[in-house]
């Protein structure tokens, strides 16, 4: 792979052991990480890179931090702003750099901010909390929005809520940066969907669940000029090849750089499960599901070879590397593990030449 690649990986930093932001050189041809340094920020939850490949964001007790990425991978802090709410979950930018979405899992509040051309952290231009009642005590009796997202045509903001089973769909108005709720995926009680991801084309989403521990297919489709995407639902696939029930819970979904695979990590049995996509139906079958050598996966980073994955492991403080052999079905450990405080979640990105984008 051409170019150079760094590992960004966030970790909570309460406990004095981690300083927030460990920096990785990528050894993309041996499918592993080189240390480099540690940035510090408060409690960094979860991490996004912009999509020109120039800035990384994080989540932090403050609100969001930015970076720029320097030419050598190294990180500036840029400036961080507040959400007015409790800390963020998770993070996402649009297409274009315009704006960034941070979901409130403690407080069930999606918060809309706007980005600057220099990359910078702007105004909120938007919030809503969610409401309602899910069904089960201490996890999912109310809003906890996990996950959200621009869809690909750019007409409505997509956002996960585990606590009321529930993808809330809204209107978004890419001048103002405003929302409004048009329609929503009301899925099955007690299923709590943590995560989505579309597929390049735009034709498919795949929406992860927590409790349910499975995975379903749907597809996507707008009209110009229609209120609501029309989505269907084509499929349902498990996250894991482990008994019912057993104590196991779907944490992160990753998609491979060519769309051909997608990857869901899991807690509890502590495994990856990888899907083969057929791009036409977008329909998945699952390849394998084995160990990742740690405890609680809470995400995993898929190199941009396609051919190694990182499993970023929560409860046994480390990453673990593995080559991954498709046509045989396994997953073969490229490295030993290292040890990194309460890692939460990585981002592998290209640094970007002078001028250019990021691949």
């Amino acid at each position: 792979m051409a170019g150079k690649y760094m590992a960004y990986v966030g970790s909570y930093s309460y406990n004095g052991q981690a300083k927030g932001i460990t920096v990785y050189d990528v050894d993309v041809e041996n499918g592993y990480f080189k240390y480099r340094c540690e940035v510090e920020v408060d409690n960094s939850s979860y991490l996004a890179v912009s999509h020109d490949g120039k800035t990384l964001y994080s989540i932090a007790d403050e609100g969001v931090v930015s970076f720029r990425i320097l030419p050598n991978g190294g990180l500036t802090r840029l400036n961080s702003a507040g959400i007015k709410g409790m800390r963020g979950c998770h993070l996402a930018t649009d297409a274009e750099d315009k704006y960034i979405f941070v979901s409130g899992y403690h407080d069930g509040k999606e918060t809309i901010l706007r980005l600057n051309p220099d990359g910078t952290v702007g105004e909120i231009t938007d919030k809503v909390f969610h409401k309602g009642l899910g069904s089960v005590a201490e996890r999912n009796f109310r809003p906890h929005v996990s996950c959200a997202g621009r869809t690909p045509d750019g007409e409505f903001l997509m956002a996960a809520d585990l606590g009321i089973d529930q993808v809330k769909i809204y209107g978004f108005d890419s001048e103002k940066g405003t929302i409004s709720q048009v329609d929503a995926v009301r899925c099955e009680l007690e299923s709590a969907p943590r995560q989505f991801v579309f597929s390049k084309d735009g034709r498919f989403f795949y929406l992860m669940y927590q409790l349910k521990n499975a995975i379903d297919v749907y597809s996507y489709e707008y009209e110009p000029g229609e209120r609501v995407p029309k989505i269907e639902r084509l499929q349902t696939v498990s996250s894991t090849d482990t008994p019912a029930g057993e104590l196991t819970a779907a944490c992160a979904i990753r998609m491979s750089p060519d769309d051909r695979y997608l990857f869901c990590s899991n807690a509890g049995d502590n495994c990856v499960s990888i899907y083969e996509r057929d791009p036409d139906t977008g329909l998945l079958t699952m390849k394998c599901c084995l160990p990742i050598s740690g405890d609680y996966p809470k995400d995993i980073a898929i190199f941009p070879d396609g051919n190694h994955l990182a499993s970023i492991n929560h409860g046994s403080n480390s990453i673990s590397f593995f080559q991954v052999e498709y046509k045989e079905k396994l997953l073969v450990m490229s490295g030993r593990s290292i040890s990194v405080n309460e890692p939460n979640c990585c981002v592998i990105t290209k640094v970007p030449t002078r001028g250019k984008k990021a691949d």
